[in-house]
């Protein structure tokens, strides 16, 4: 397949984000990059897929509309929180005197996870795996590039396994049935946004990778090129927003705007803006209120504070602490936070740097925001969709089709007693009557007659927009009608 579409979705805690690129060979096009709130999202899973599929349909046909092309499927990303790493191994034994290939490293990563015992298959799933090592009868702890090509007589594998919820994959397909999609594809999160944003030298020499969502703060390293350890806490730039909505009194939306527009941790750095005092005007009772820029920045810091100490402490609790010479990479929409990356930074002693998306690897010319800290993990799904060659998301809608219109029964008939007058070939009701009529209608002459339908453009029609209008077309076709029998009537006479 030389050419194909891929269309990512990234489900989160306020905002969805649809992708739409073009495939031809190692190339990635990015057509089209649109983010719109999202809803019945809590801390990155689905809890209400109805209302999930709202927005995310509505984005769909935004993109269709745009693109002249019809998507069947996406490629969605799964929820970043409630999911626990767990180890699992595995032994092969083969023919001593041929080489390890890839595909057998596939395939003892399959007898990794088909064999590992969830605690009730019912409530769990296997989110996905990385491999942690191999061995072979000479070596131990090879890497999966040293182990291939290697002639060994036996195999063996140690996996991290990630297990999340079922119903939370569930609620991912039926989010995806109302909004009339299929999966393609689903893919854990953290190896999807790493290969977006971190570099082999810093996957190699060790990083610990925080993207700071909404709602979910996830915390990911590698180490030697290999996925190490994860972890999400639930916290993220929306529990910043909400705590300055319950300490000011504003409503969600405003807190949003103020923090995006004044937000800043550190009040102490901030220099002469911290003596700026907001004014905020309540248009519908006519009252003000001040906020100091400095206090909203204490707001912010005291959670900013409370989130990187769990980072922190996670980075402890994995282990390789002392192993991450290219410190903390922060990316995600969090990121963005002005001063956070260098509150991380005192906090910890680690160098921090902000995580934006590597566009090298892409072309993307006239989609805005594809560049950012919260596109991330939707050019990371395009990454690994890109080696699948079996996803294919969108098909084009040929022009021709678009341009057909299809008769109506009414014009069918109106041909037939044109001829009959002898008038063959004679045309349907001028242009300008059937524009002043609002899209498709659906009505009936009398009991017996035809459905009336107006010549609608395919594939898509458009619901009626004024009644008074569908009654004044419907007369006058009905009195066009009766005309043409009538004079029937008359020339059988």
């Amino acid at each position: 397949m030389d050419e194909r579409y891929i269309a990512t979705v990234d489900m989160g805690t306020s905002k969805l984000a649809l992708t739409v690129a073009k495939i031809a060979g190692e190339g990635i096009e990015v057509l089209y990059y649109s983010e719109k709130p999202s809803d019945g999202v809590r801390y990155s899973r689905i809890f209400n897929p109805i209302r999930a599929a709202g927005p995310l349909k509505t984005a769909v046909e935004e993109a269709e509309r745009e693109l002249s092309i019809k998507i069947n499927q996406v490629v969605i990303g799964l929820p970043r929180w409630g999911v626990r790493q767990e180890t699992s191994s595995a032994l092969l034994n083969r023919d001593g005197n041929s080489c390890i290939t890839q595909d057998e490293i596939d395939s003892i990563k399959n007898i990794a996870l088909d064999s590992y015992p969830l605690d009730d298959e019912s409530k769990e799933e296997i989110y996905g795996a990385a491999a942690q090592s191999f061995s072979t009868e000479d070596m131990i702890n090879c890497t999966e590039e040293d182990v291939v090509g290697q002639p060994s007589a036996s195999l063996e594998g140690n996996f991290k396994v990630f297990v999340g919820a079922k119903k939370a994959m569930t609620n991912i397909d039926i989010m995806l049935n109302h909004a009339n999609l299929a999966p393609a594809r689903k893919y854990f999160l953290p190896s999807a946004t790493a290969n977006a944003v971190l570099t082999r030298e810093e996957k190699e020499n060790g990083v610990a990778l925080v993207e700071m969502g909404a709602g979910v703060t996830s915390v990911t390293i590698f180490q030697g090129n290999i996925l190490r350890y994860y972890y999400a806490i639930p916290f993220g730039g929306k529990s910043v927003t909400t705590d300055i909505k319950m300490e000011c009194g504003f409503t969600e939306k405003l807190a949003e705007n103020i923090k995006l527009a004044y937000g800043a941790c550190m009040p102490e750095h901030l220099q002469s803006l911290s003596e700026k005092i907001l004014q905020i005007n309540d248009t519908e009772d006519g009252t003000d209120q001040q906020l100091p820029v400095k206090y909203l920045s204490e707001i912010i810091t005291a959670r900013m504070k409370e989130i990187t100490d769990a980072i922190l402490f996670k980075i402890q609790e994995s282990g390789y602490s002392d192993r991450l010479r290219n410190g903390v990479v922060l990316t995600g929409g969090g990121a963005n936070l002005a001063n956070c990356a260098n509150f991380i930074k005192e906090m910890s002693g680690y160098n921090v740097r902000i995580g934006y998306p590597r566009m090298k690897r892409f072309s993307a010319s006239g989609c805005p925001g594809i560049g950012e800290t919260g596109a991330v993990a939707s050019l990371g799904m395009l990454l690994l969709a890109k080696d699948d060659l079996y996803v294919n998301c969108t098909s084009e809608v040929p022009k021709e089709e678009e341009e057909e219109v299809v008769e109506s029964p009414v014009q069918e008939v109106e041909n037939e007693l044109g001829t009959i007058n002898g008038k063959a070939g004679a045309k349907p009701a001028p242009e300008s009557e059937a524009e002043e009529s609002d899209n498709t209608v659906d009505s009936v002459l009398d009991p017996d007659a035809w459905e009336v339908h107006k010549p609608v453009k395919q594939p898509k029609a458009k619901k009626p927009r004024k009644e008074s209008k569908l009654f004044k077309w419907t007369k006058k076709v009905s009195e066009s009608f009766s005309e043409r029998v009538g004079s029937i009537y008359d020339s059988m006479e």
